[in-house]
């Protein structure tokens, strides 16, 4: 007991002494080395491109600016406690703009519908939509349900290392009468879809409570009911828009980063993860440098971090654990308009005329939708630095299928392309947006798996399909390699921005703890 302190010099002493290194600088391999650096780490990041961020980057053509990847951020707490491990106020660091409405939606119909985070006015604004007298009543239950869930994922599936559903439980937990409670409210074997029109019966609002799972790139109908805890998520924290984009949240944690003393080397692409004895020994970058670190995080998609940087007989030990789905893929259009459009919120969703139909074609058929779901990110009203004076940064997301066999995207968009513009002309009221384009740019799913190096140009990592065990990624900690930890949307806990962040700092947090109980070597 008298030694625990000089002990804990000699550990933090051996901690600073060594190097870890980071593949990649999306937001899990950012908050990973703001985490790490504030723990007393030395911190190296290797980025193959230019930038800094990953998907979270940015897009600027003749004076328009806009965010490439993740436009929505959710669940601000997350970025609290990455920069809390140094002292530092996110507030001190970003300027952050609650959004509420949250987002606008449009039906087929020509009906519109706002999404309202205080969940009692969301309620009575559903009455007054649906006139069914049992919607608004619906609704509030679903939110005590989806809060219920994000309590539960809170306690036993947030903020630690899990790989697999029993990982979720200490052994002395298993047959606690309050864990086989949250077990059964989770609603195994159930999904999201169900679940949702078992409280909510009208099909326009159900449909728009559909996309809560769009965050995670998957389809509603094949996704774990646990995944409705999203809601709750939203509703709780609120959303939120940083001044200047959504890029201003991956400078600010490579900012903080550097201070920090994490050393970001771009244009230096990994290769080669190297393994010996079963231990990570260090990187090999291009050109066949070799970079020594006894430990490792892989911001790089986890399942091609494996196949493409490790290979071999843990490859195979990898892939035999389970099937990896992609999630899906999808269509950009950066629109910069001479005009925008005053009927537009800042988030918007113009629904398509059958989610079944929808979802049917990209998650279980693999081909574009006949009538797809458009996101519209119309951020001028919010901030009118990304737009000349009256334009529009118009982002326009359509959910595509991953990459299949025989799919040549050069040949396929054109039509597709005015698929969407006729989507937006028909049901977003935007009848004149083609006389408003001043400039335009494409993404692909071929462009996405190219530019981001993603699995099958999945633009959220891995797939949550599965009714019970959906929402289980591989583990931060790789049971395979001593010395490899993964971060990043196909990592645990998962894809969208708040998820990504979150398993930067859990793998950071785990490496910690195992540099610490001397489970990995750090020298």
């Amino acid at each position: 007991m008298f030694e625990s302190k000089p002990l804990k010099q000699r550990v933090m002493k051996k901690i600073a002494s060594h190097s870890v290194g980071i593949v990649g600088s999306g937001l899990g391999g950012l908050a990973s080395a703001c985490t790490l650096a504030a723990r007393g780490h030395q911190v190296v990041v290797y980025e193959a491109n230019g930038w800094t961020g990953g998907k979270a980057a940015v897009h600027e053509d003749s004076g328009y600016r806009f965010d490439m990847g993740p436009t929505i951020l959710t669940m601000p707490s997350v970025l609290r406690r990455i920069f809390g491990e140094s002292g530092t106020r996110v507030e001190d660091v970003l300027e952050l703009v609650r959004l509420d409405p949250q987002w606008r939606s449009f039906f087929e119909d020509g009906s519109v519908l706002d999404l309202f985070q205080d969940v009692e006015e969301m309620a009575k604004v559903i009455d007054g939509f649906a006139g069914d007298g049992v919607s608004g009543k619906g609704y509030k239950r679903f939110q005590a349900l989806s809060r219920e869930q994000a309590e539960i994922s809170e306690r036993w599936f947030f903020w630690k290392p899990i790989g697999r559903l029993m990982e979720m439980f200490r052994p002395q937990d298993m047959f606690k009468a309050s864990a086989l409670r949250d077990v059964l409210n989770i609603r195994p074997g159930v999904s999201v879809a169900r679940t949702l029109r078992s409280y909510v019966p009208d099909a326009r609002v159900s449909q728009m409570l559909d996309h809560f799972t769009q965050y995670v790139g998957s389809s509603p109908e094949q996704s774990p009911a646990v995944l409705c805890s999203i809601a709750h998520m939203q509703a709780g924290e609120g959303v939120w828009y940083p001044m200047g984009g959504i890029s201003r949240v991956p400078a600010a944690l490579r900012a903080h980063a550097e201070k920090l003393g994490v050393r970001f080397e771009a244009g230096r692409e990994v290769v080669r993860i190297e393994v010996e004895a079963g231990a990570v020994s260090g990187v090999v970058l291009e050109g066949g440098e070799v970079r020594r670190h006894g430990v490792v995080v892989s911001n790089m998609d986890s399942v091609r971090t494996h196949r493409q940087l490790i290979g071999g007989a843990i490859a195979r030990r990898f892939e035999g654990r389970r099937e990896y789905e992609p999630a899906c893929s999808g269509v950009v259009l950066y629109l910069g308009l001479r005009k925008r459009y005053e009927h537009l919120a800042h988030h918007n969703f113009v629904f398509s005329r059958d989610p079944h139909e929808e979802f049917e074609a990209i998650y279980r058929r693999g081909e574009p939708a006949p009538d797809p779901t458009a996101y519209l990110a119309a951020p001028a009203g919010t901030d009118p630095s990304v737009a000349p004076d009256g334009g529009e940064a118009l982002y326009v997301l359509v959910h595509a299928p991953y990459l299949r066999p025989g799919q040549d995207w050069k040949q396929m968009l054109p039509e597709y392309r005015q698929r969407i513009l006729d989507k937006l002309k028909r049901t977003g009221g935007m009848e004149d947006i083609e006389e408003r384009i001043v400039t335009e740019r494409v993404l692909t799913p071929q462009d996405i798996h190219d530019r981001y190096r993603v699995l099958n140009g999945a633009i959220y990592g891995l797939a949550s399909h599965g009714l019970l065990s959906g929402a289980i990624k591989p583990s931060n900690r790789s049971p395979d390699v001593r010395g490899l930890y993964l971060a990043g949307g196909s990592a645990h806990p998962g894809p969208g921005m708040p998820m990504a962040l979150m398993s930067g700092w859990i793998a950071a947090d785990v490496l910690h703890q195992d540099a610490v109980e001397g489970a990995v070597d750090v020298a």
